[in-house]
């Protein structure tokens, strides 16, 4: 294969898209520790700048609202920057009209408007490290909302984690938080671990249904689709938190709160500004693991983010990192540990069940799981593994000139035709998983 040639494994329903496909290993690896220090980076700095804004004399749950997606234009530079390749999905488009879809977008966003002030009262009566490890339980809420929505297996390993992510939660609950923020009474305490709490079942929710979307709504999960995914439930998330603070009343004391804010009014408009845009940073970090490596893997990095800044409270806060804390960390660690090594054995399965798939293929099963498209710059070429009728490898020239033959699995027969390119690569590569 020369240098030039673009190529995606179409198997199983999943698809390597035709830029990473012509990455090196080593360039790959570079991809996803951009993305991963994106998605770390951004949500700690977010975080902690949150915690600032209270401490310094904010106070409005609004405005702390609404920067967390404020700032979605900033997405706009990788969206027109890395657009998406041409690539061969992996099923039809959605049939879904577009009002459907806009419909859709705006209902999550007003959900996640909601889950962001959630968060919000959540930072307002909580410390910075304890807000952090409270959060840290979406993971089990994740595993529990995926195996009732997107019907994941919930093994014994899972099953550890939700516990162990709970009862570490159950002894933040009970601590004497002796650094909680000034002025908090343990019923305002209460009140912020709740939300808190319920943020983060909310979130993981969110995750499961966006997750039911790109297989039953949208059907497609390419990078330029999950940006917009972001950008349009953002905006709408915008939107409701705008209203949120002029319905309130919360914008007039705006003006206050810069005049009384403790580093002085450029500091309480910089604290603004730069958490929105570490909160954008960190939505591009998620994109780009979602579509380097997995939604699963951007999940995971991103609950190991909020392990990692009760730390960073620690250094920049001094937070008191009492025993309970400490236990309540190491725990949320272990949870975390036996979330990840589940996954890893899934993900040993589902190779050795390719393995074996494509074993089948390449002497002549009666299948056809595996299918390879390339671009050798002249036109597109397929090449799958033949059945019963057919026998051994079938070849198809898309692009160069005329169909000349193709096999489909889904009824043993030889078609002689001579269709539009597209059409035909359609039919090629997706309508052979069908059943008859």
């Amino acid at each position: 294969m020369t240098d030039n040639e673009d190529l995606i494994v179409v198997n199983d329903g999943q698809s390597i898209p035709l830029p990473l496909a012509k990455l090196k290993r080593w360039q790959w690896w570079t991809l996803i520790v951009i993305n991963i220090c994106f998605l770390l980076i951004g949500q700690v700095v977010a975080v902690l700048l949150g915690r600032f804004y209270y401490d310094q004399g904010g106070n409005s749950k609004w405005m702390a609202t609404l920067v967390q997606t404020i700032g979605f234009p900033i997405l706009f530079v990788p969206f027109f920057l890395f657009p998406s390749s041409k690539q061969i999905p992996t099923t039809p488009t959605t049939s879904f009209s577009l009002p459907v879809v806009l419909l859709f977008y705006l209902i999550i966003g007003t959900v996640i408007a909601g889950d962001n002030m959630l968060y919000s009262v959540g930072l307002l009566y909580l410390s910075a490290s304890t807000y952090s490890l409270i959060c840290a339980t979406q993971l089990a809420f994740n595993a529990v909302f995926s195996y009732f929505i997107n019907s994941q297996k919930f093994t014994a390993l899972i099953f550890n984690s939700v516990v162990v992510l709970s009862l570490s939660a159950s002894l933040l609950a009970v601590n004497d938080d002796s650094d909680r923020p000034l002025g908090v009474t343990n019923g305002k305490y209460f009140i912020g671990f709740m939300a808190t709490l319920a943020a983060s079942a909310l979130y993981a929710l969110l995750l499961s249904v966006m997750q039911l979307s790109f297989q039953k709504l949208i059907k497609k999960e390419t990078f330029s689709v999950v940006l917009e995914l972001q950008i349009y439930t953002s905006f709408f998330a915008t939107c409701v938190s705008t209203i949120g603070l002029f319905a309130s009343g919360e914008w007039r004391t705006l003006s206050g709160e810069m005049d009384g804010f403790g580093k002085g009014g450029l500091a309480y408009v910089m604290t603004l500004v730069w958490t929105a845009v570490a909160w954008q940073v960190c939505s591009v970090g998620v994109v780009g693991l979602i579509f380097v490596v997995s939604s699963l893997f951007s999940n995971v990095i991103s609950t190991l983010s909020l392990a990692l800044t009760p730390l960073a409270a620690v250094v920049v806060f001094h937070d008191n990192m009492n025993g309970v804390k400490v236990i309540a960390m190491l725990m949320g660690l272990w949870g975390f540990s036996t979330y990840i090594y589940q996954n890893y054995l899934d993900d040993l399965s589902m190779k050795r069940k390719q393995r074996d798939a494509n074993a089948n293929v390449w002497n002549g099963g009666d299948e056809f799981p595996l299918w390879v498209i390339v671009d050798h710059g002249n036109g597109m070429v397929a090449f799958g593994g033949g059945g019963s009728s057919g026998g051994g490898r079938d070849r198809v020239v898309i692009g160069g000139g005329d169909i000349n033959f193709v096999f489909f699995s889904i009824c043993k027969t030889m078609y002689e035709t001579t269709l539009d390119e597209h059409l035909m690569l359609y039919m090629c590569c997706f309508h052979m998983y069908e059943d008859t």
